[in-house]
């Protein structure tokens, strides 16, 4: 479908750089919001993203190329369910097996942020040393939410579930329940004081990882004054410039094997967060094709 001169997909490509046989990254859209708990709104952030994104520019001026190159699909929605996340998890899981299995790069475009387990369950099943890095204002590991153990709020404590190395940055909001557990197993965090008061932080992150690395993007990691469209907003988050090179260290050091961007919750009349959330996408996919080994 053609719309104001370009294509519906992420970056508005032409077919020849859309086609999922052309293609090194698949764009995954998930609309899916039950869980969240203050402002509602992120089953809207995948095609707010998405219609953004064609306005990013396709060179990139820091990396000198243009990584669409490598070929951009942009998958159909994923439908939600009305049964419960963890019904969503299962769904995402089953999805993104055989994708995976092609060698393509996935790109999930959120929708709450309890979605991510799934994805990274079905990486899981191609690596096996697979480690998790999230981005995030909230510690997301409580055992339930509400009475929900799938709840966006509990993530974290799912995905540890199954893949026991992990690191977190970003955070500075916490349950005493979450403190106590990041106390007694050690669980890595890297918090938004300890980011502003130097850059030791990425390397100290950094160490944390093994060599392949799913990374979970909560748009609430970034300080509200550049990402206001969320649904839980604290101050003090991360900023753009250091945020992009700490992701390019990530990409020179590490294999990032998948990622996700969630819980961008458009605003009516501001679109500056899902510009900055697809510009930071195209980042992202211009230092995996740069520097991945």
């Amino acid at each position: 479908m053609d719309y104001e001169g370009h294509e519906y997909n992420f970056l508005g490509l032409e077919k020849e750089k859309s086609d999922y046989a052309n293609s090194r990254f698949v764009i995954l859209p998930v609309p899916y919001e039950q869980t969240t708990t203050y402002r509602k709104g992120a089953c809207n952030g995948p095609h707010a993203m998405i219609s953004a994104s064609r306005e990013v520019e396709l060179f990139d001026d820091e990396l000198k190329f243009e990584a669409y190159l490598e070929g951009v699909h942009t998958l159909d929605e994923l439908e939600p369910t009305a049964v419960g996340p963890q019904k969503m998890v299962d769904r995402i899981y089953e999805s993104a097996g055989s994708i995976i299995e092609d060698g393509r790069i996935i790109c999930m475009l959120g929708g709450e942020h309890s979605i991510s387990a799934g994805l990274v369950k079905a990486y899981k099943d191609e690596y096996n040393d697979l480690s998790v890095l999230q981005l995030d204002a909230h510690a997301d590991l409580r055992e339930s939410y509400q009475g929900n153990k799938f709840s966006h709020a509990c993530v974290m404590r799912r995905i540890r579930d199954f893949i026991s190395q992990t690191a977190s940055v970003g955070i500075r909001n916490m349950s005493r329940e979450e403190h106590e557990l990041i106390e007694r197993d050690k669980i890595p965090i890297i918090s938004a004081i300890e980011m502003h008061e130097s850059s030791a932080w990425m390397t100290k992150a950094l160490d944390h990882l093994s060599e392949n690395v799913y990374l979970t993007i909560d748009c609430d990691y970034f300080d509200p004054s550049i990402m206001p469209a969320v649904g839980t907003p604290e101050p003090g988050g991360g900023l753009w410039y250091p945020t992009l090179e700490f992701l390019r260290k990530l990409a020179i050091s590490k294999n990032i094997v998948g990622f996700d961007v969630v819980e961008l919750s458009p605003l009516p009349v501001n679109n500056v967060s899902e510009f900055t959330a697809a510009k930071l996408i195209y980042k992202l996919i211009g230092y995996i094709t740069k520097f991945r080994r």
